[in-house]
């Protein structure tokens, strides 16, 4: 067994999550208890919201902790490991945008979230292909706008994005679905929400392994003393991984933890 990796950090859609069945694949589960029967610990690394983490049911008995919002709110059991909000005039410009363009926004705040001028493109990627479950229909923007705001992920072209994070100085975008981006504070990646759960943790960076598929996965991946693309994952994140393993549906985290010795290779 590979005793120097002590803790895991999986992104969910497209590593944990397939995008074809929307479960997690039996391989997966079985390959995260043998991980934690071997004493190493398992994280969820993820754009989504706390309120939209609904599809982990197979593996809820094993999660140790969360880095959600792209790192923009990160913790471990009760404790608040780290929150980072988007400055306000920041969000107020986004919002003057979405209008002026007319393009759907996810505002997410610290308890609540909602769409605004929800539309047919964000029907089809949050609710037919991620089936996302969790969103209140009753919460409007203005309940959420009373709250700091830890992300907005509006559904714009990459050209629109170049243009609005332009003027979004104190923003960074992390992009991994073609029709829209999530927007955090500078402070907020899941590069910066691995380092920050590595010092509650007391872990070095050595110590991590992290997994994705998107391009809001890359600086994870660069962080984490291995880092893993998942055979579907997008170019960008392929070149800068340590180790590229098959796709999700083929098995990938399995394979990825045989392959560094986190669990022994058997039988699937």
């Amino acid at each position: 067994m590979n005793h120097k990796i002590k803790a895991l950090f999986f992104d969910i859609d497209g590593t944990l999550v397939s995008f074809q069945t929307h479960q997690i694949p039996a391989s997966t589960v079985q390959a995260l208890e043998e991980a934690k029967a071997n004493g190493v610990q398992v994280y969820i690394s993820t754009g989504r919201p706390l309120s939209l983490i609904t599809v982990l049911g197979s593996i809820q008995h094993l999660i140790d902790g969360y880095i959600t919002t792209n790192g923009a709110y990160c913790f471990v059991g009760n404790h608040d490991v780290c929150q980072h909000a988007i400055p306000r005039e920041s969000v107020d410009f986004v919002i003057s945008q979405a209008i002026e363009q007319q393009f759907c926004c996810v505002l997410v705040g610290t308890k609540h979230l909602c769409v605004f001028q929800q539309d047919e493109t964000f029907n089809q990627v949050f609710l037919d292909l991620l089936k996302v479950q969790g969103i209140d229909k009753a919460v409007s923007q203005d309940v959420v706008l009373q709250e700091p705001i830890l992300q907005l992920s509006p559904f714009i072209t990459q050209q629109q994005e170049t243009e609005l994070m332009s003027k979004l100085p104190t923003c960074q975008s992390g992009r991994w679905h073609p029709a829209f981006t999530d927007i955090t504070s500078l402070s907020a990646d899941k590069g910066q929400g691995l380092q920050a759960m590595a010092n509650y943790l007391g872990l070095s960076l050595n110590e991590t392994m992290a997994f994705g598929d998107g391009g809001n996965d890359i600086t994870i991946i660069q962080q984490a003393g291995i880092g893993v693309a998942m055979g579907n994952a997008v170019p960008e994140l392929k070149q800068v991984a340590d180790y590229i393993t098959t796709s999700v549906d083929e098995h990938g985290v399995r394979e990825a933890l045989i392959h560094y010795g986190i669990i022994a290779k058997d039988a699937l």
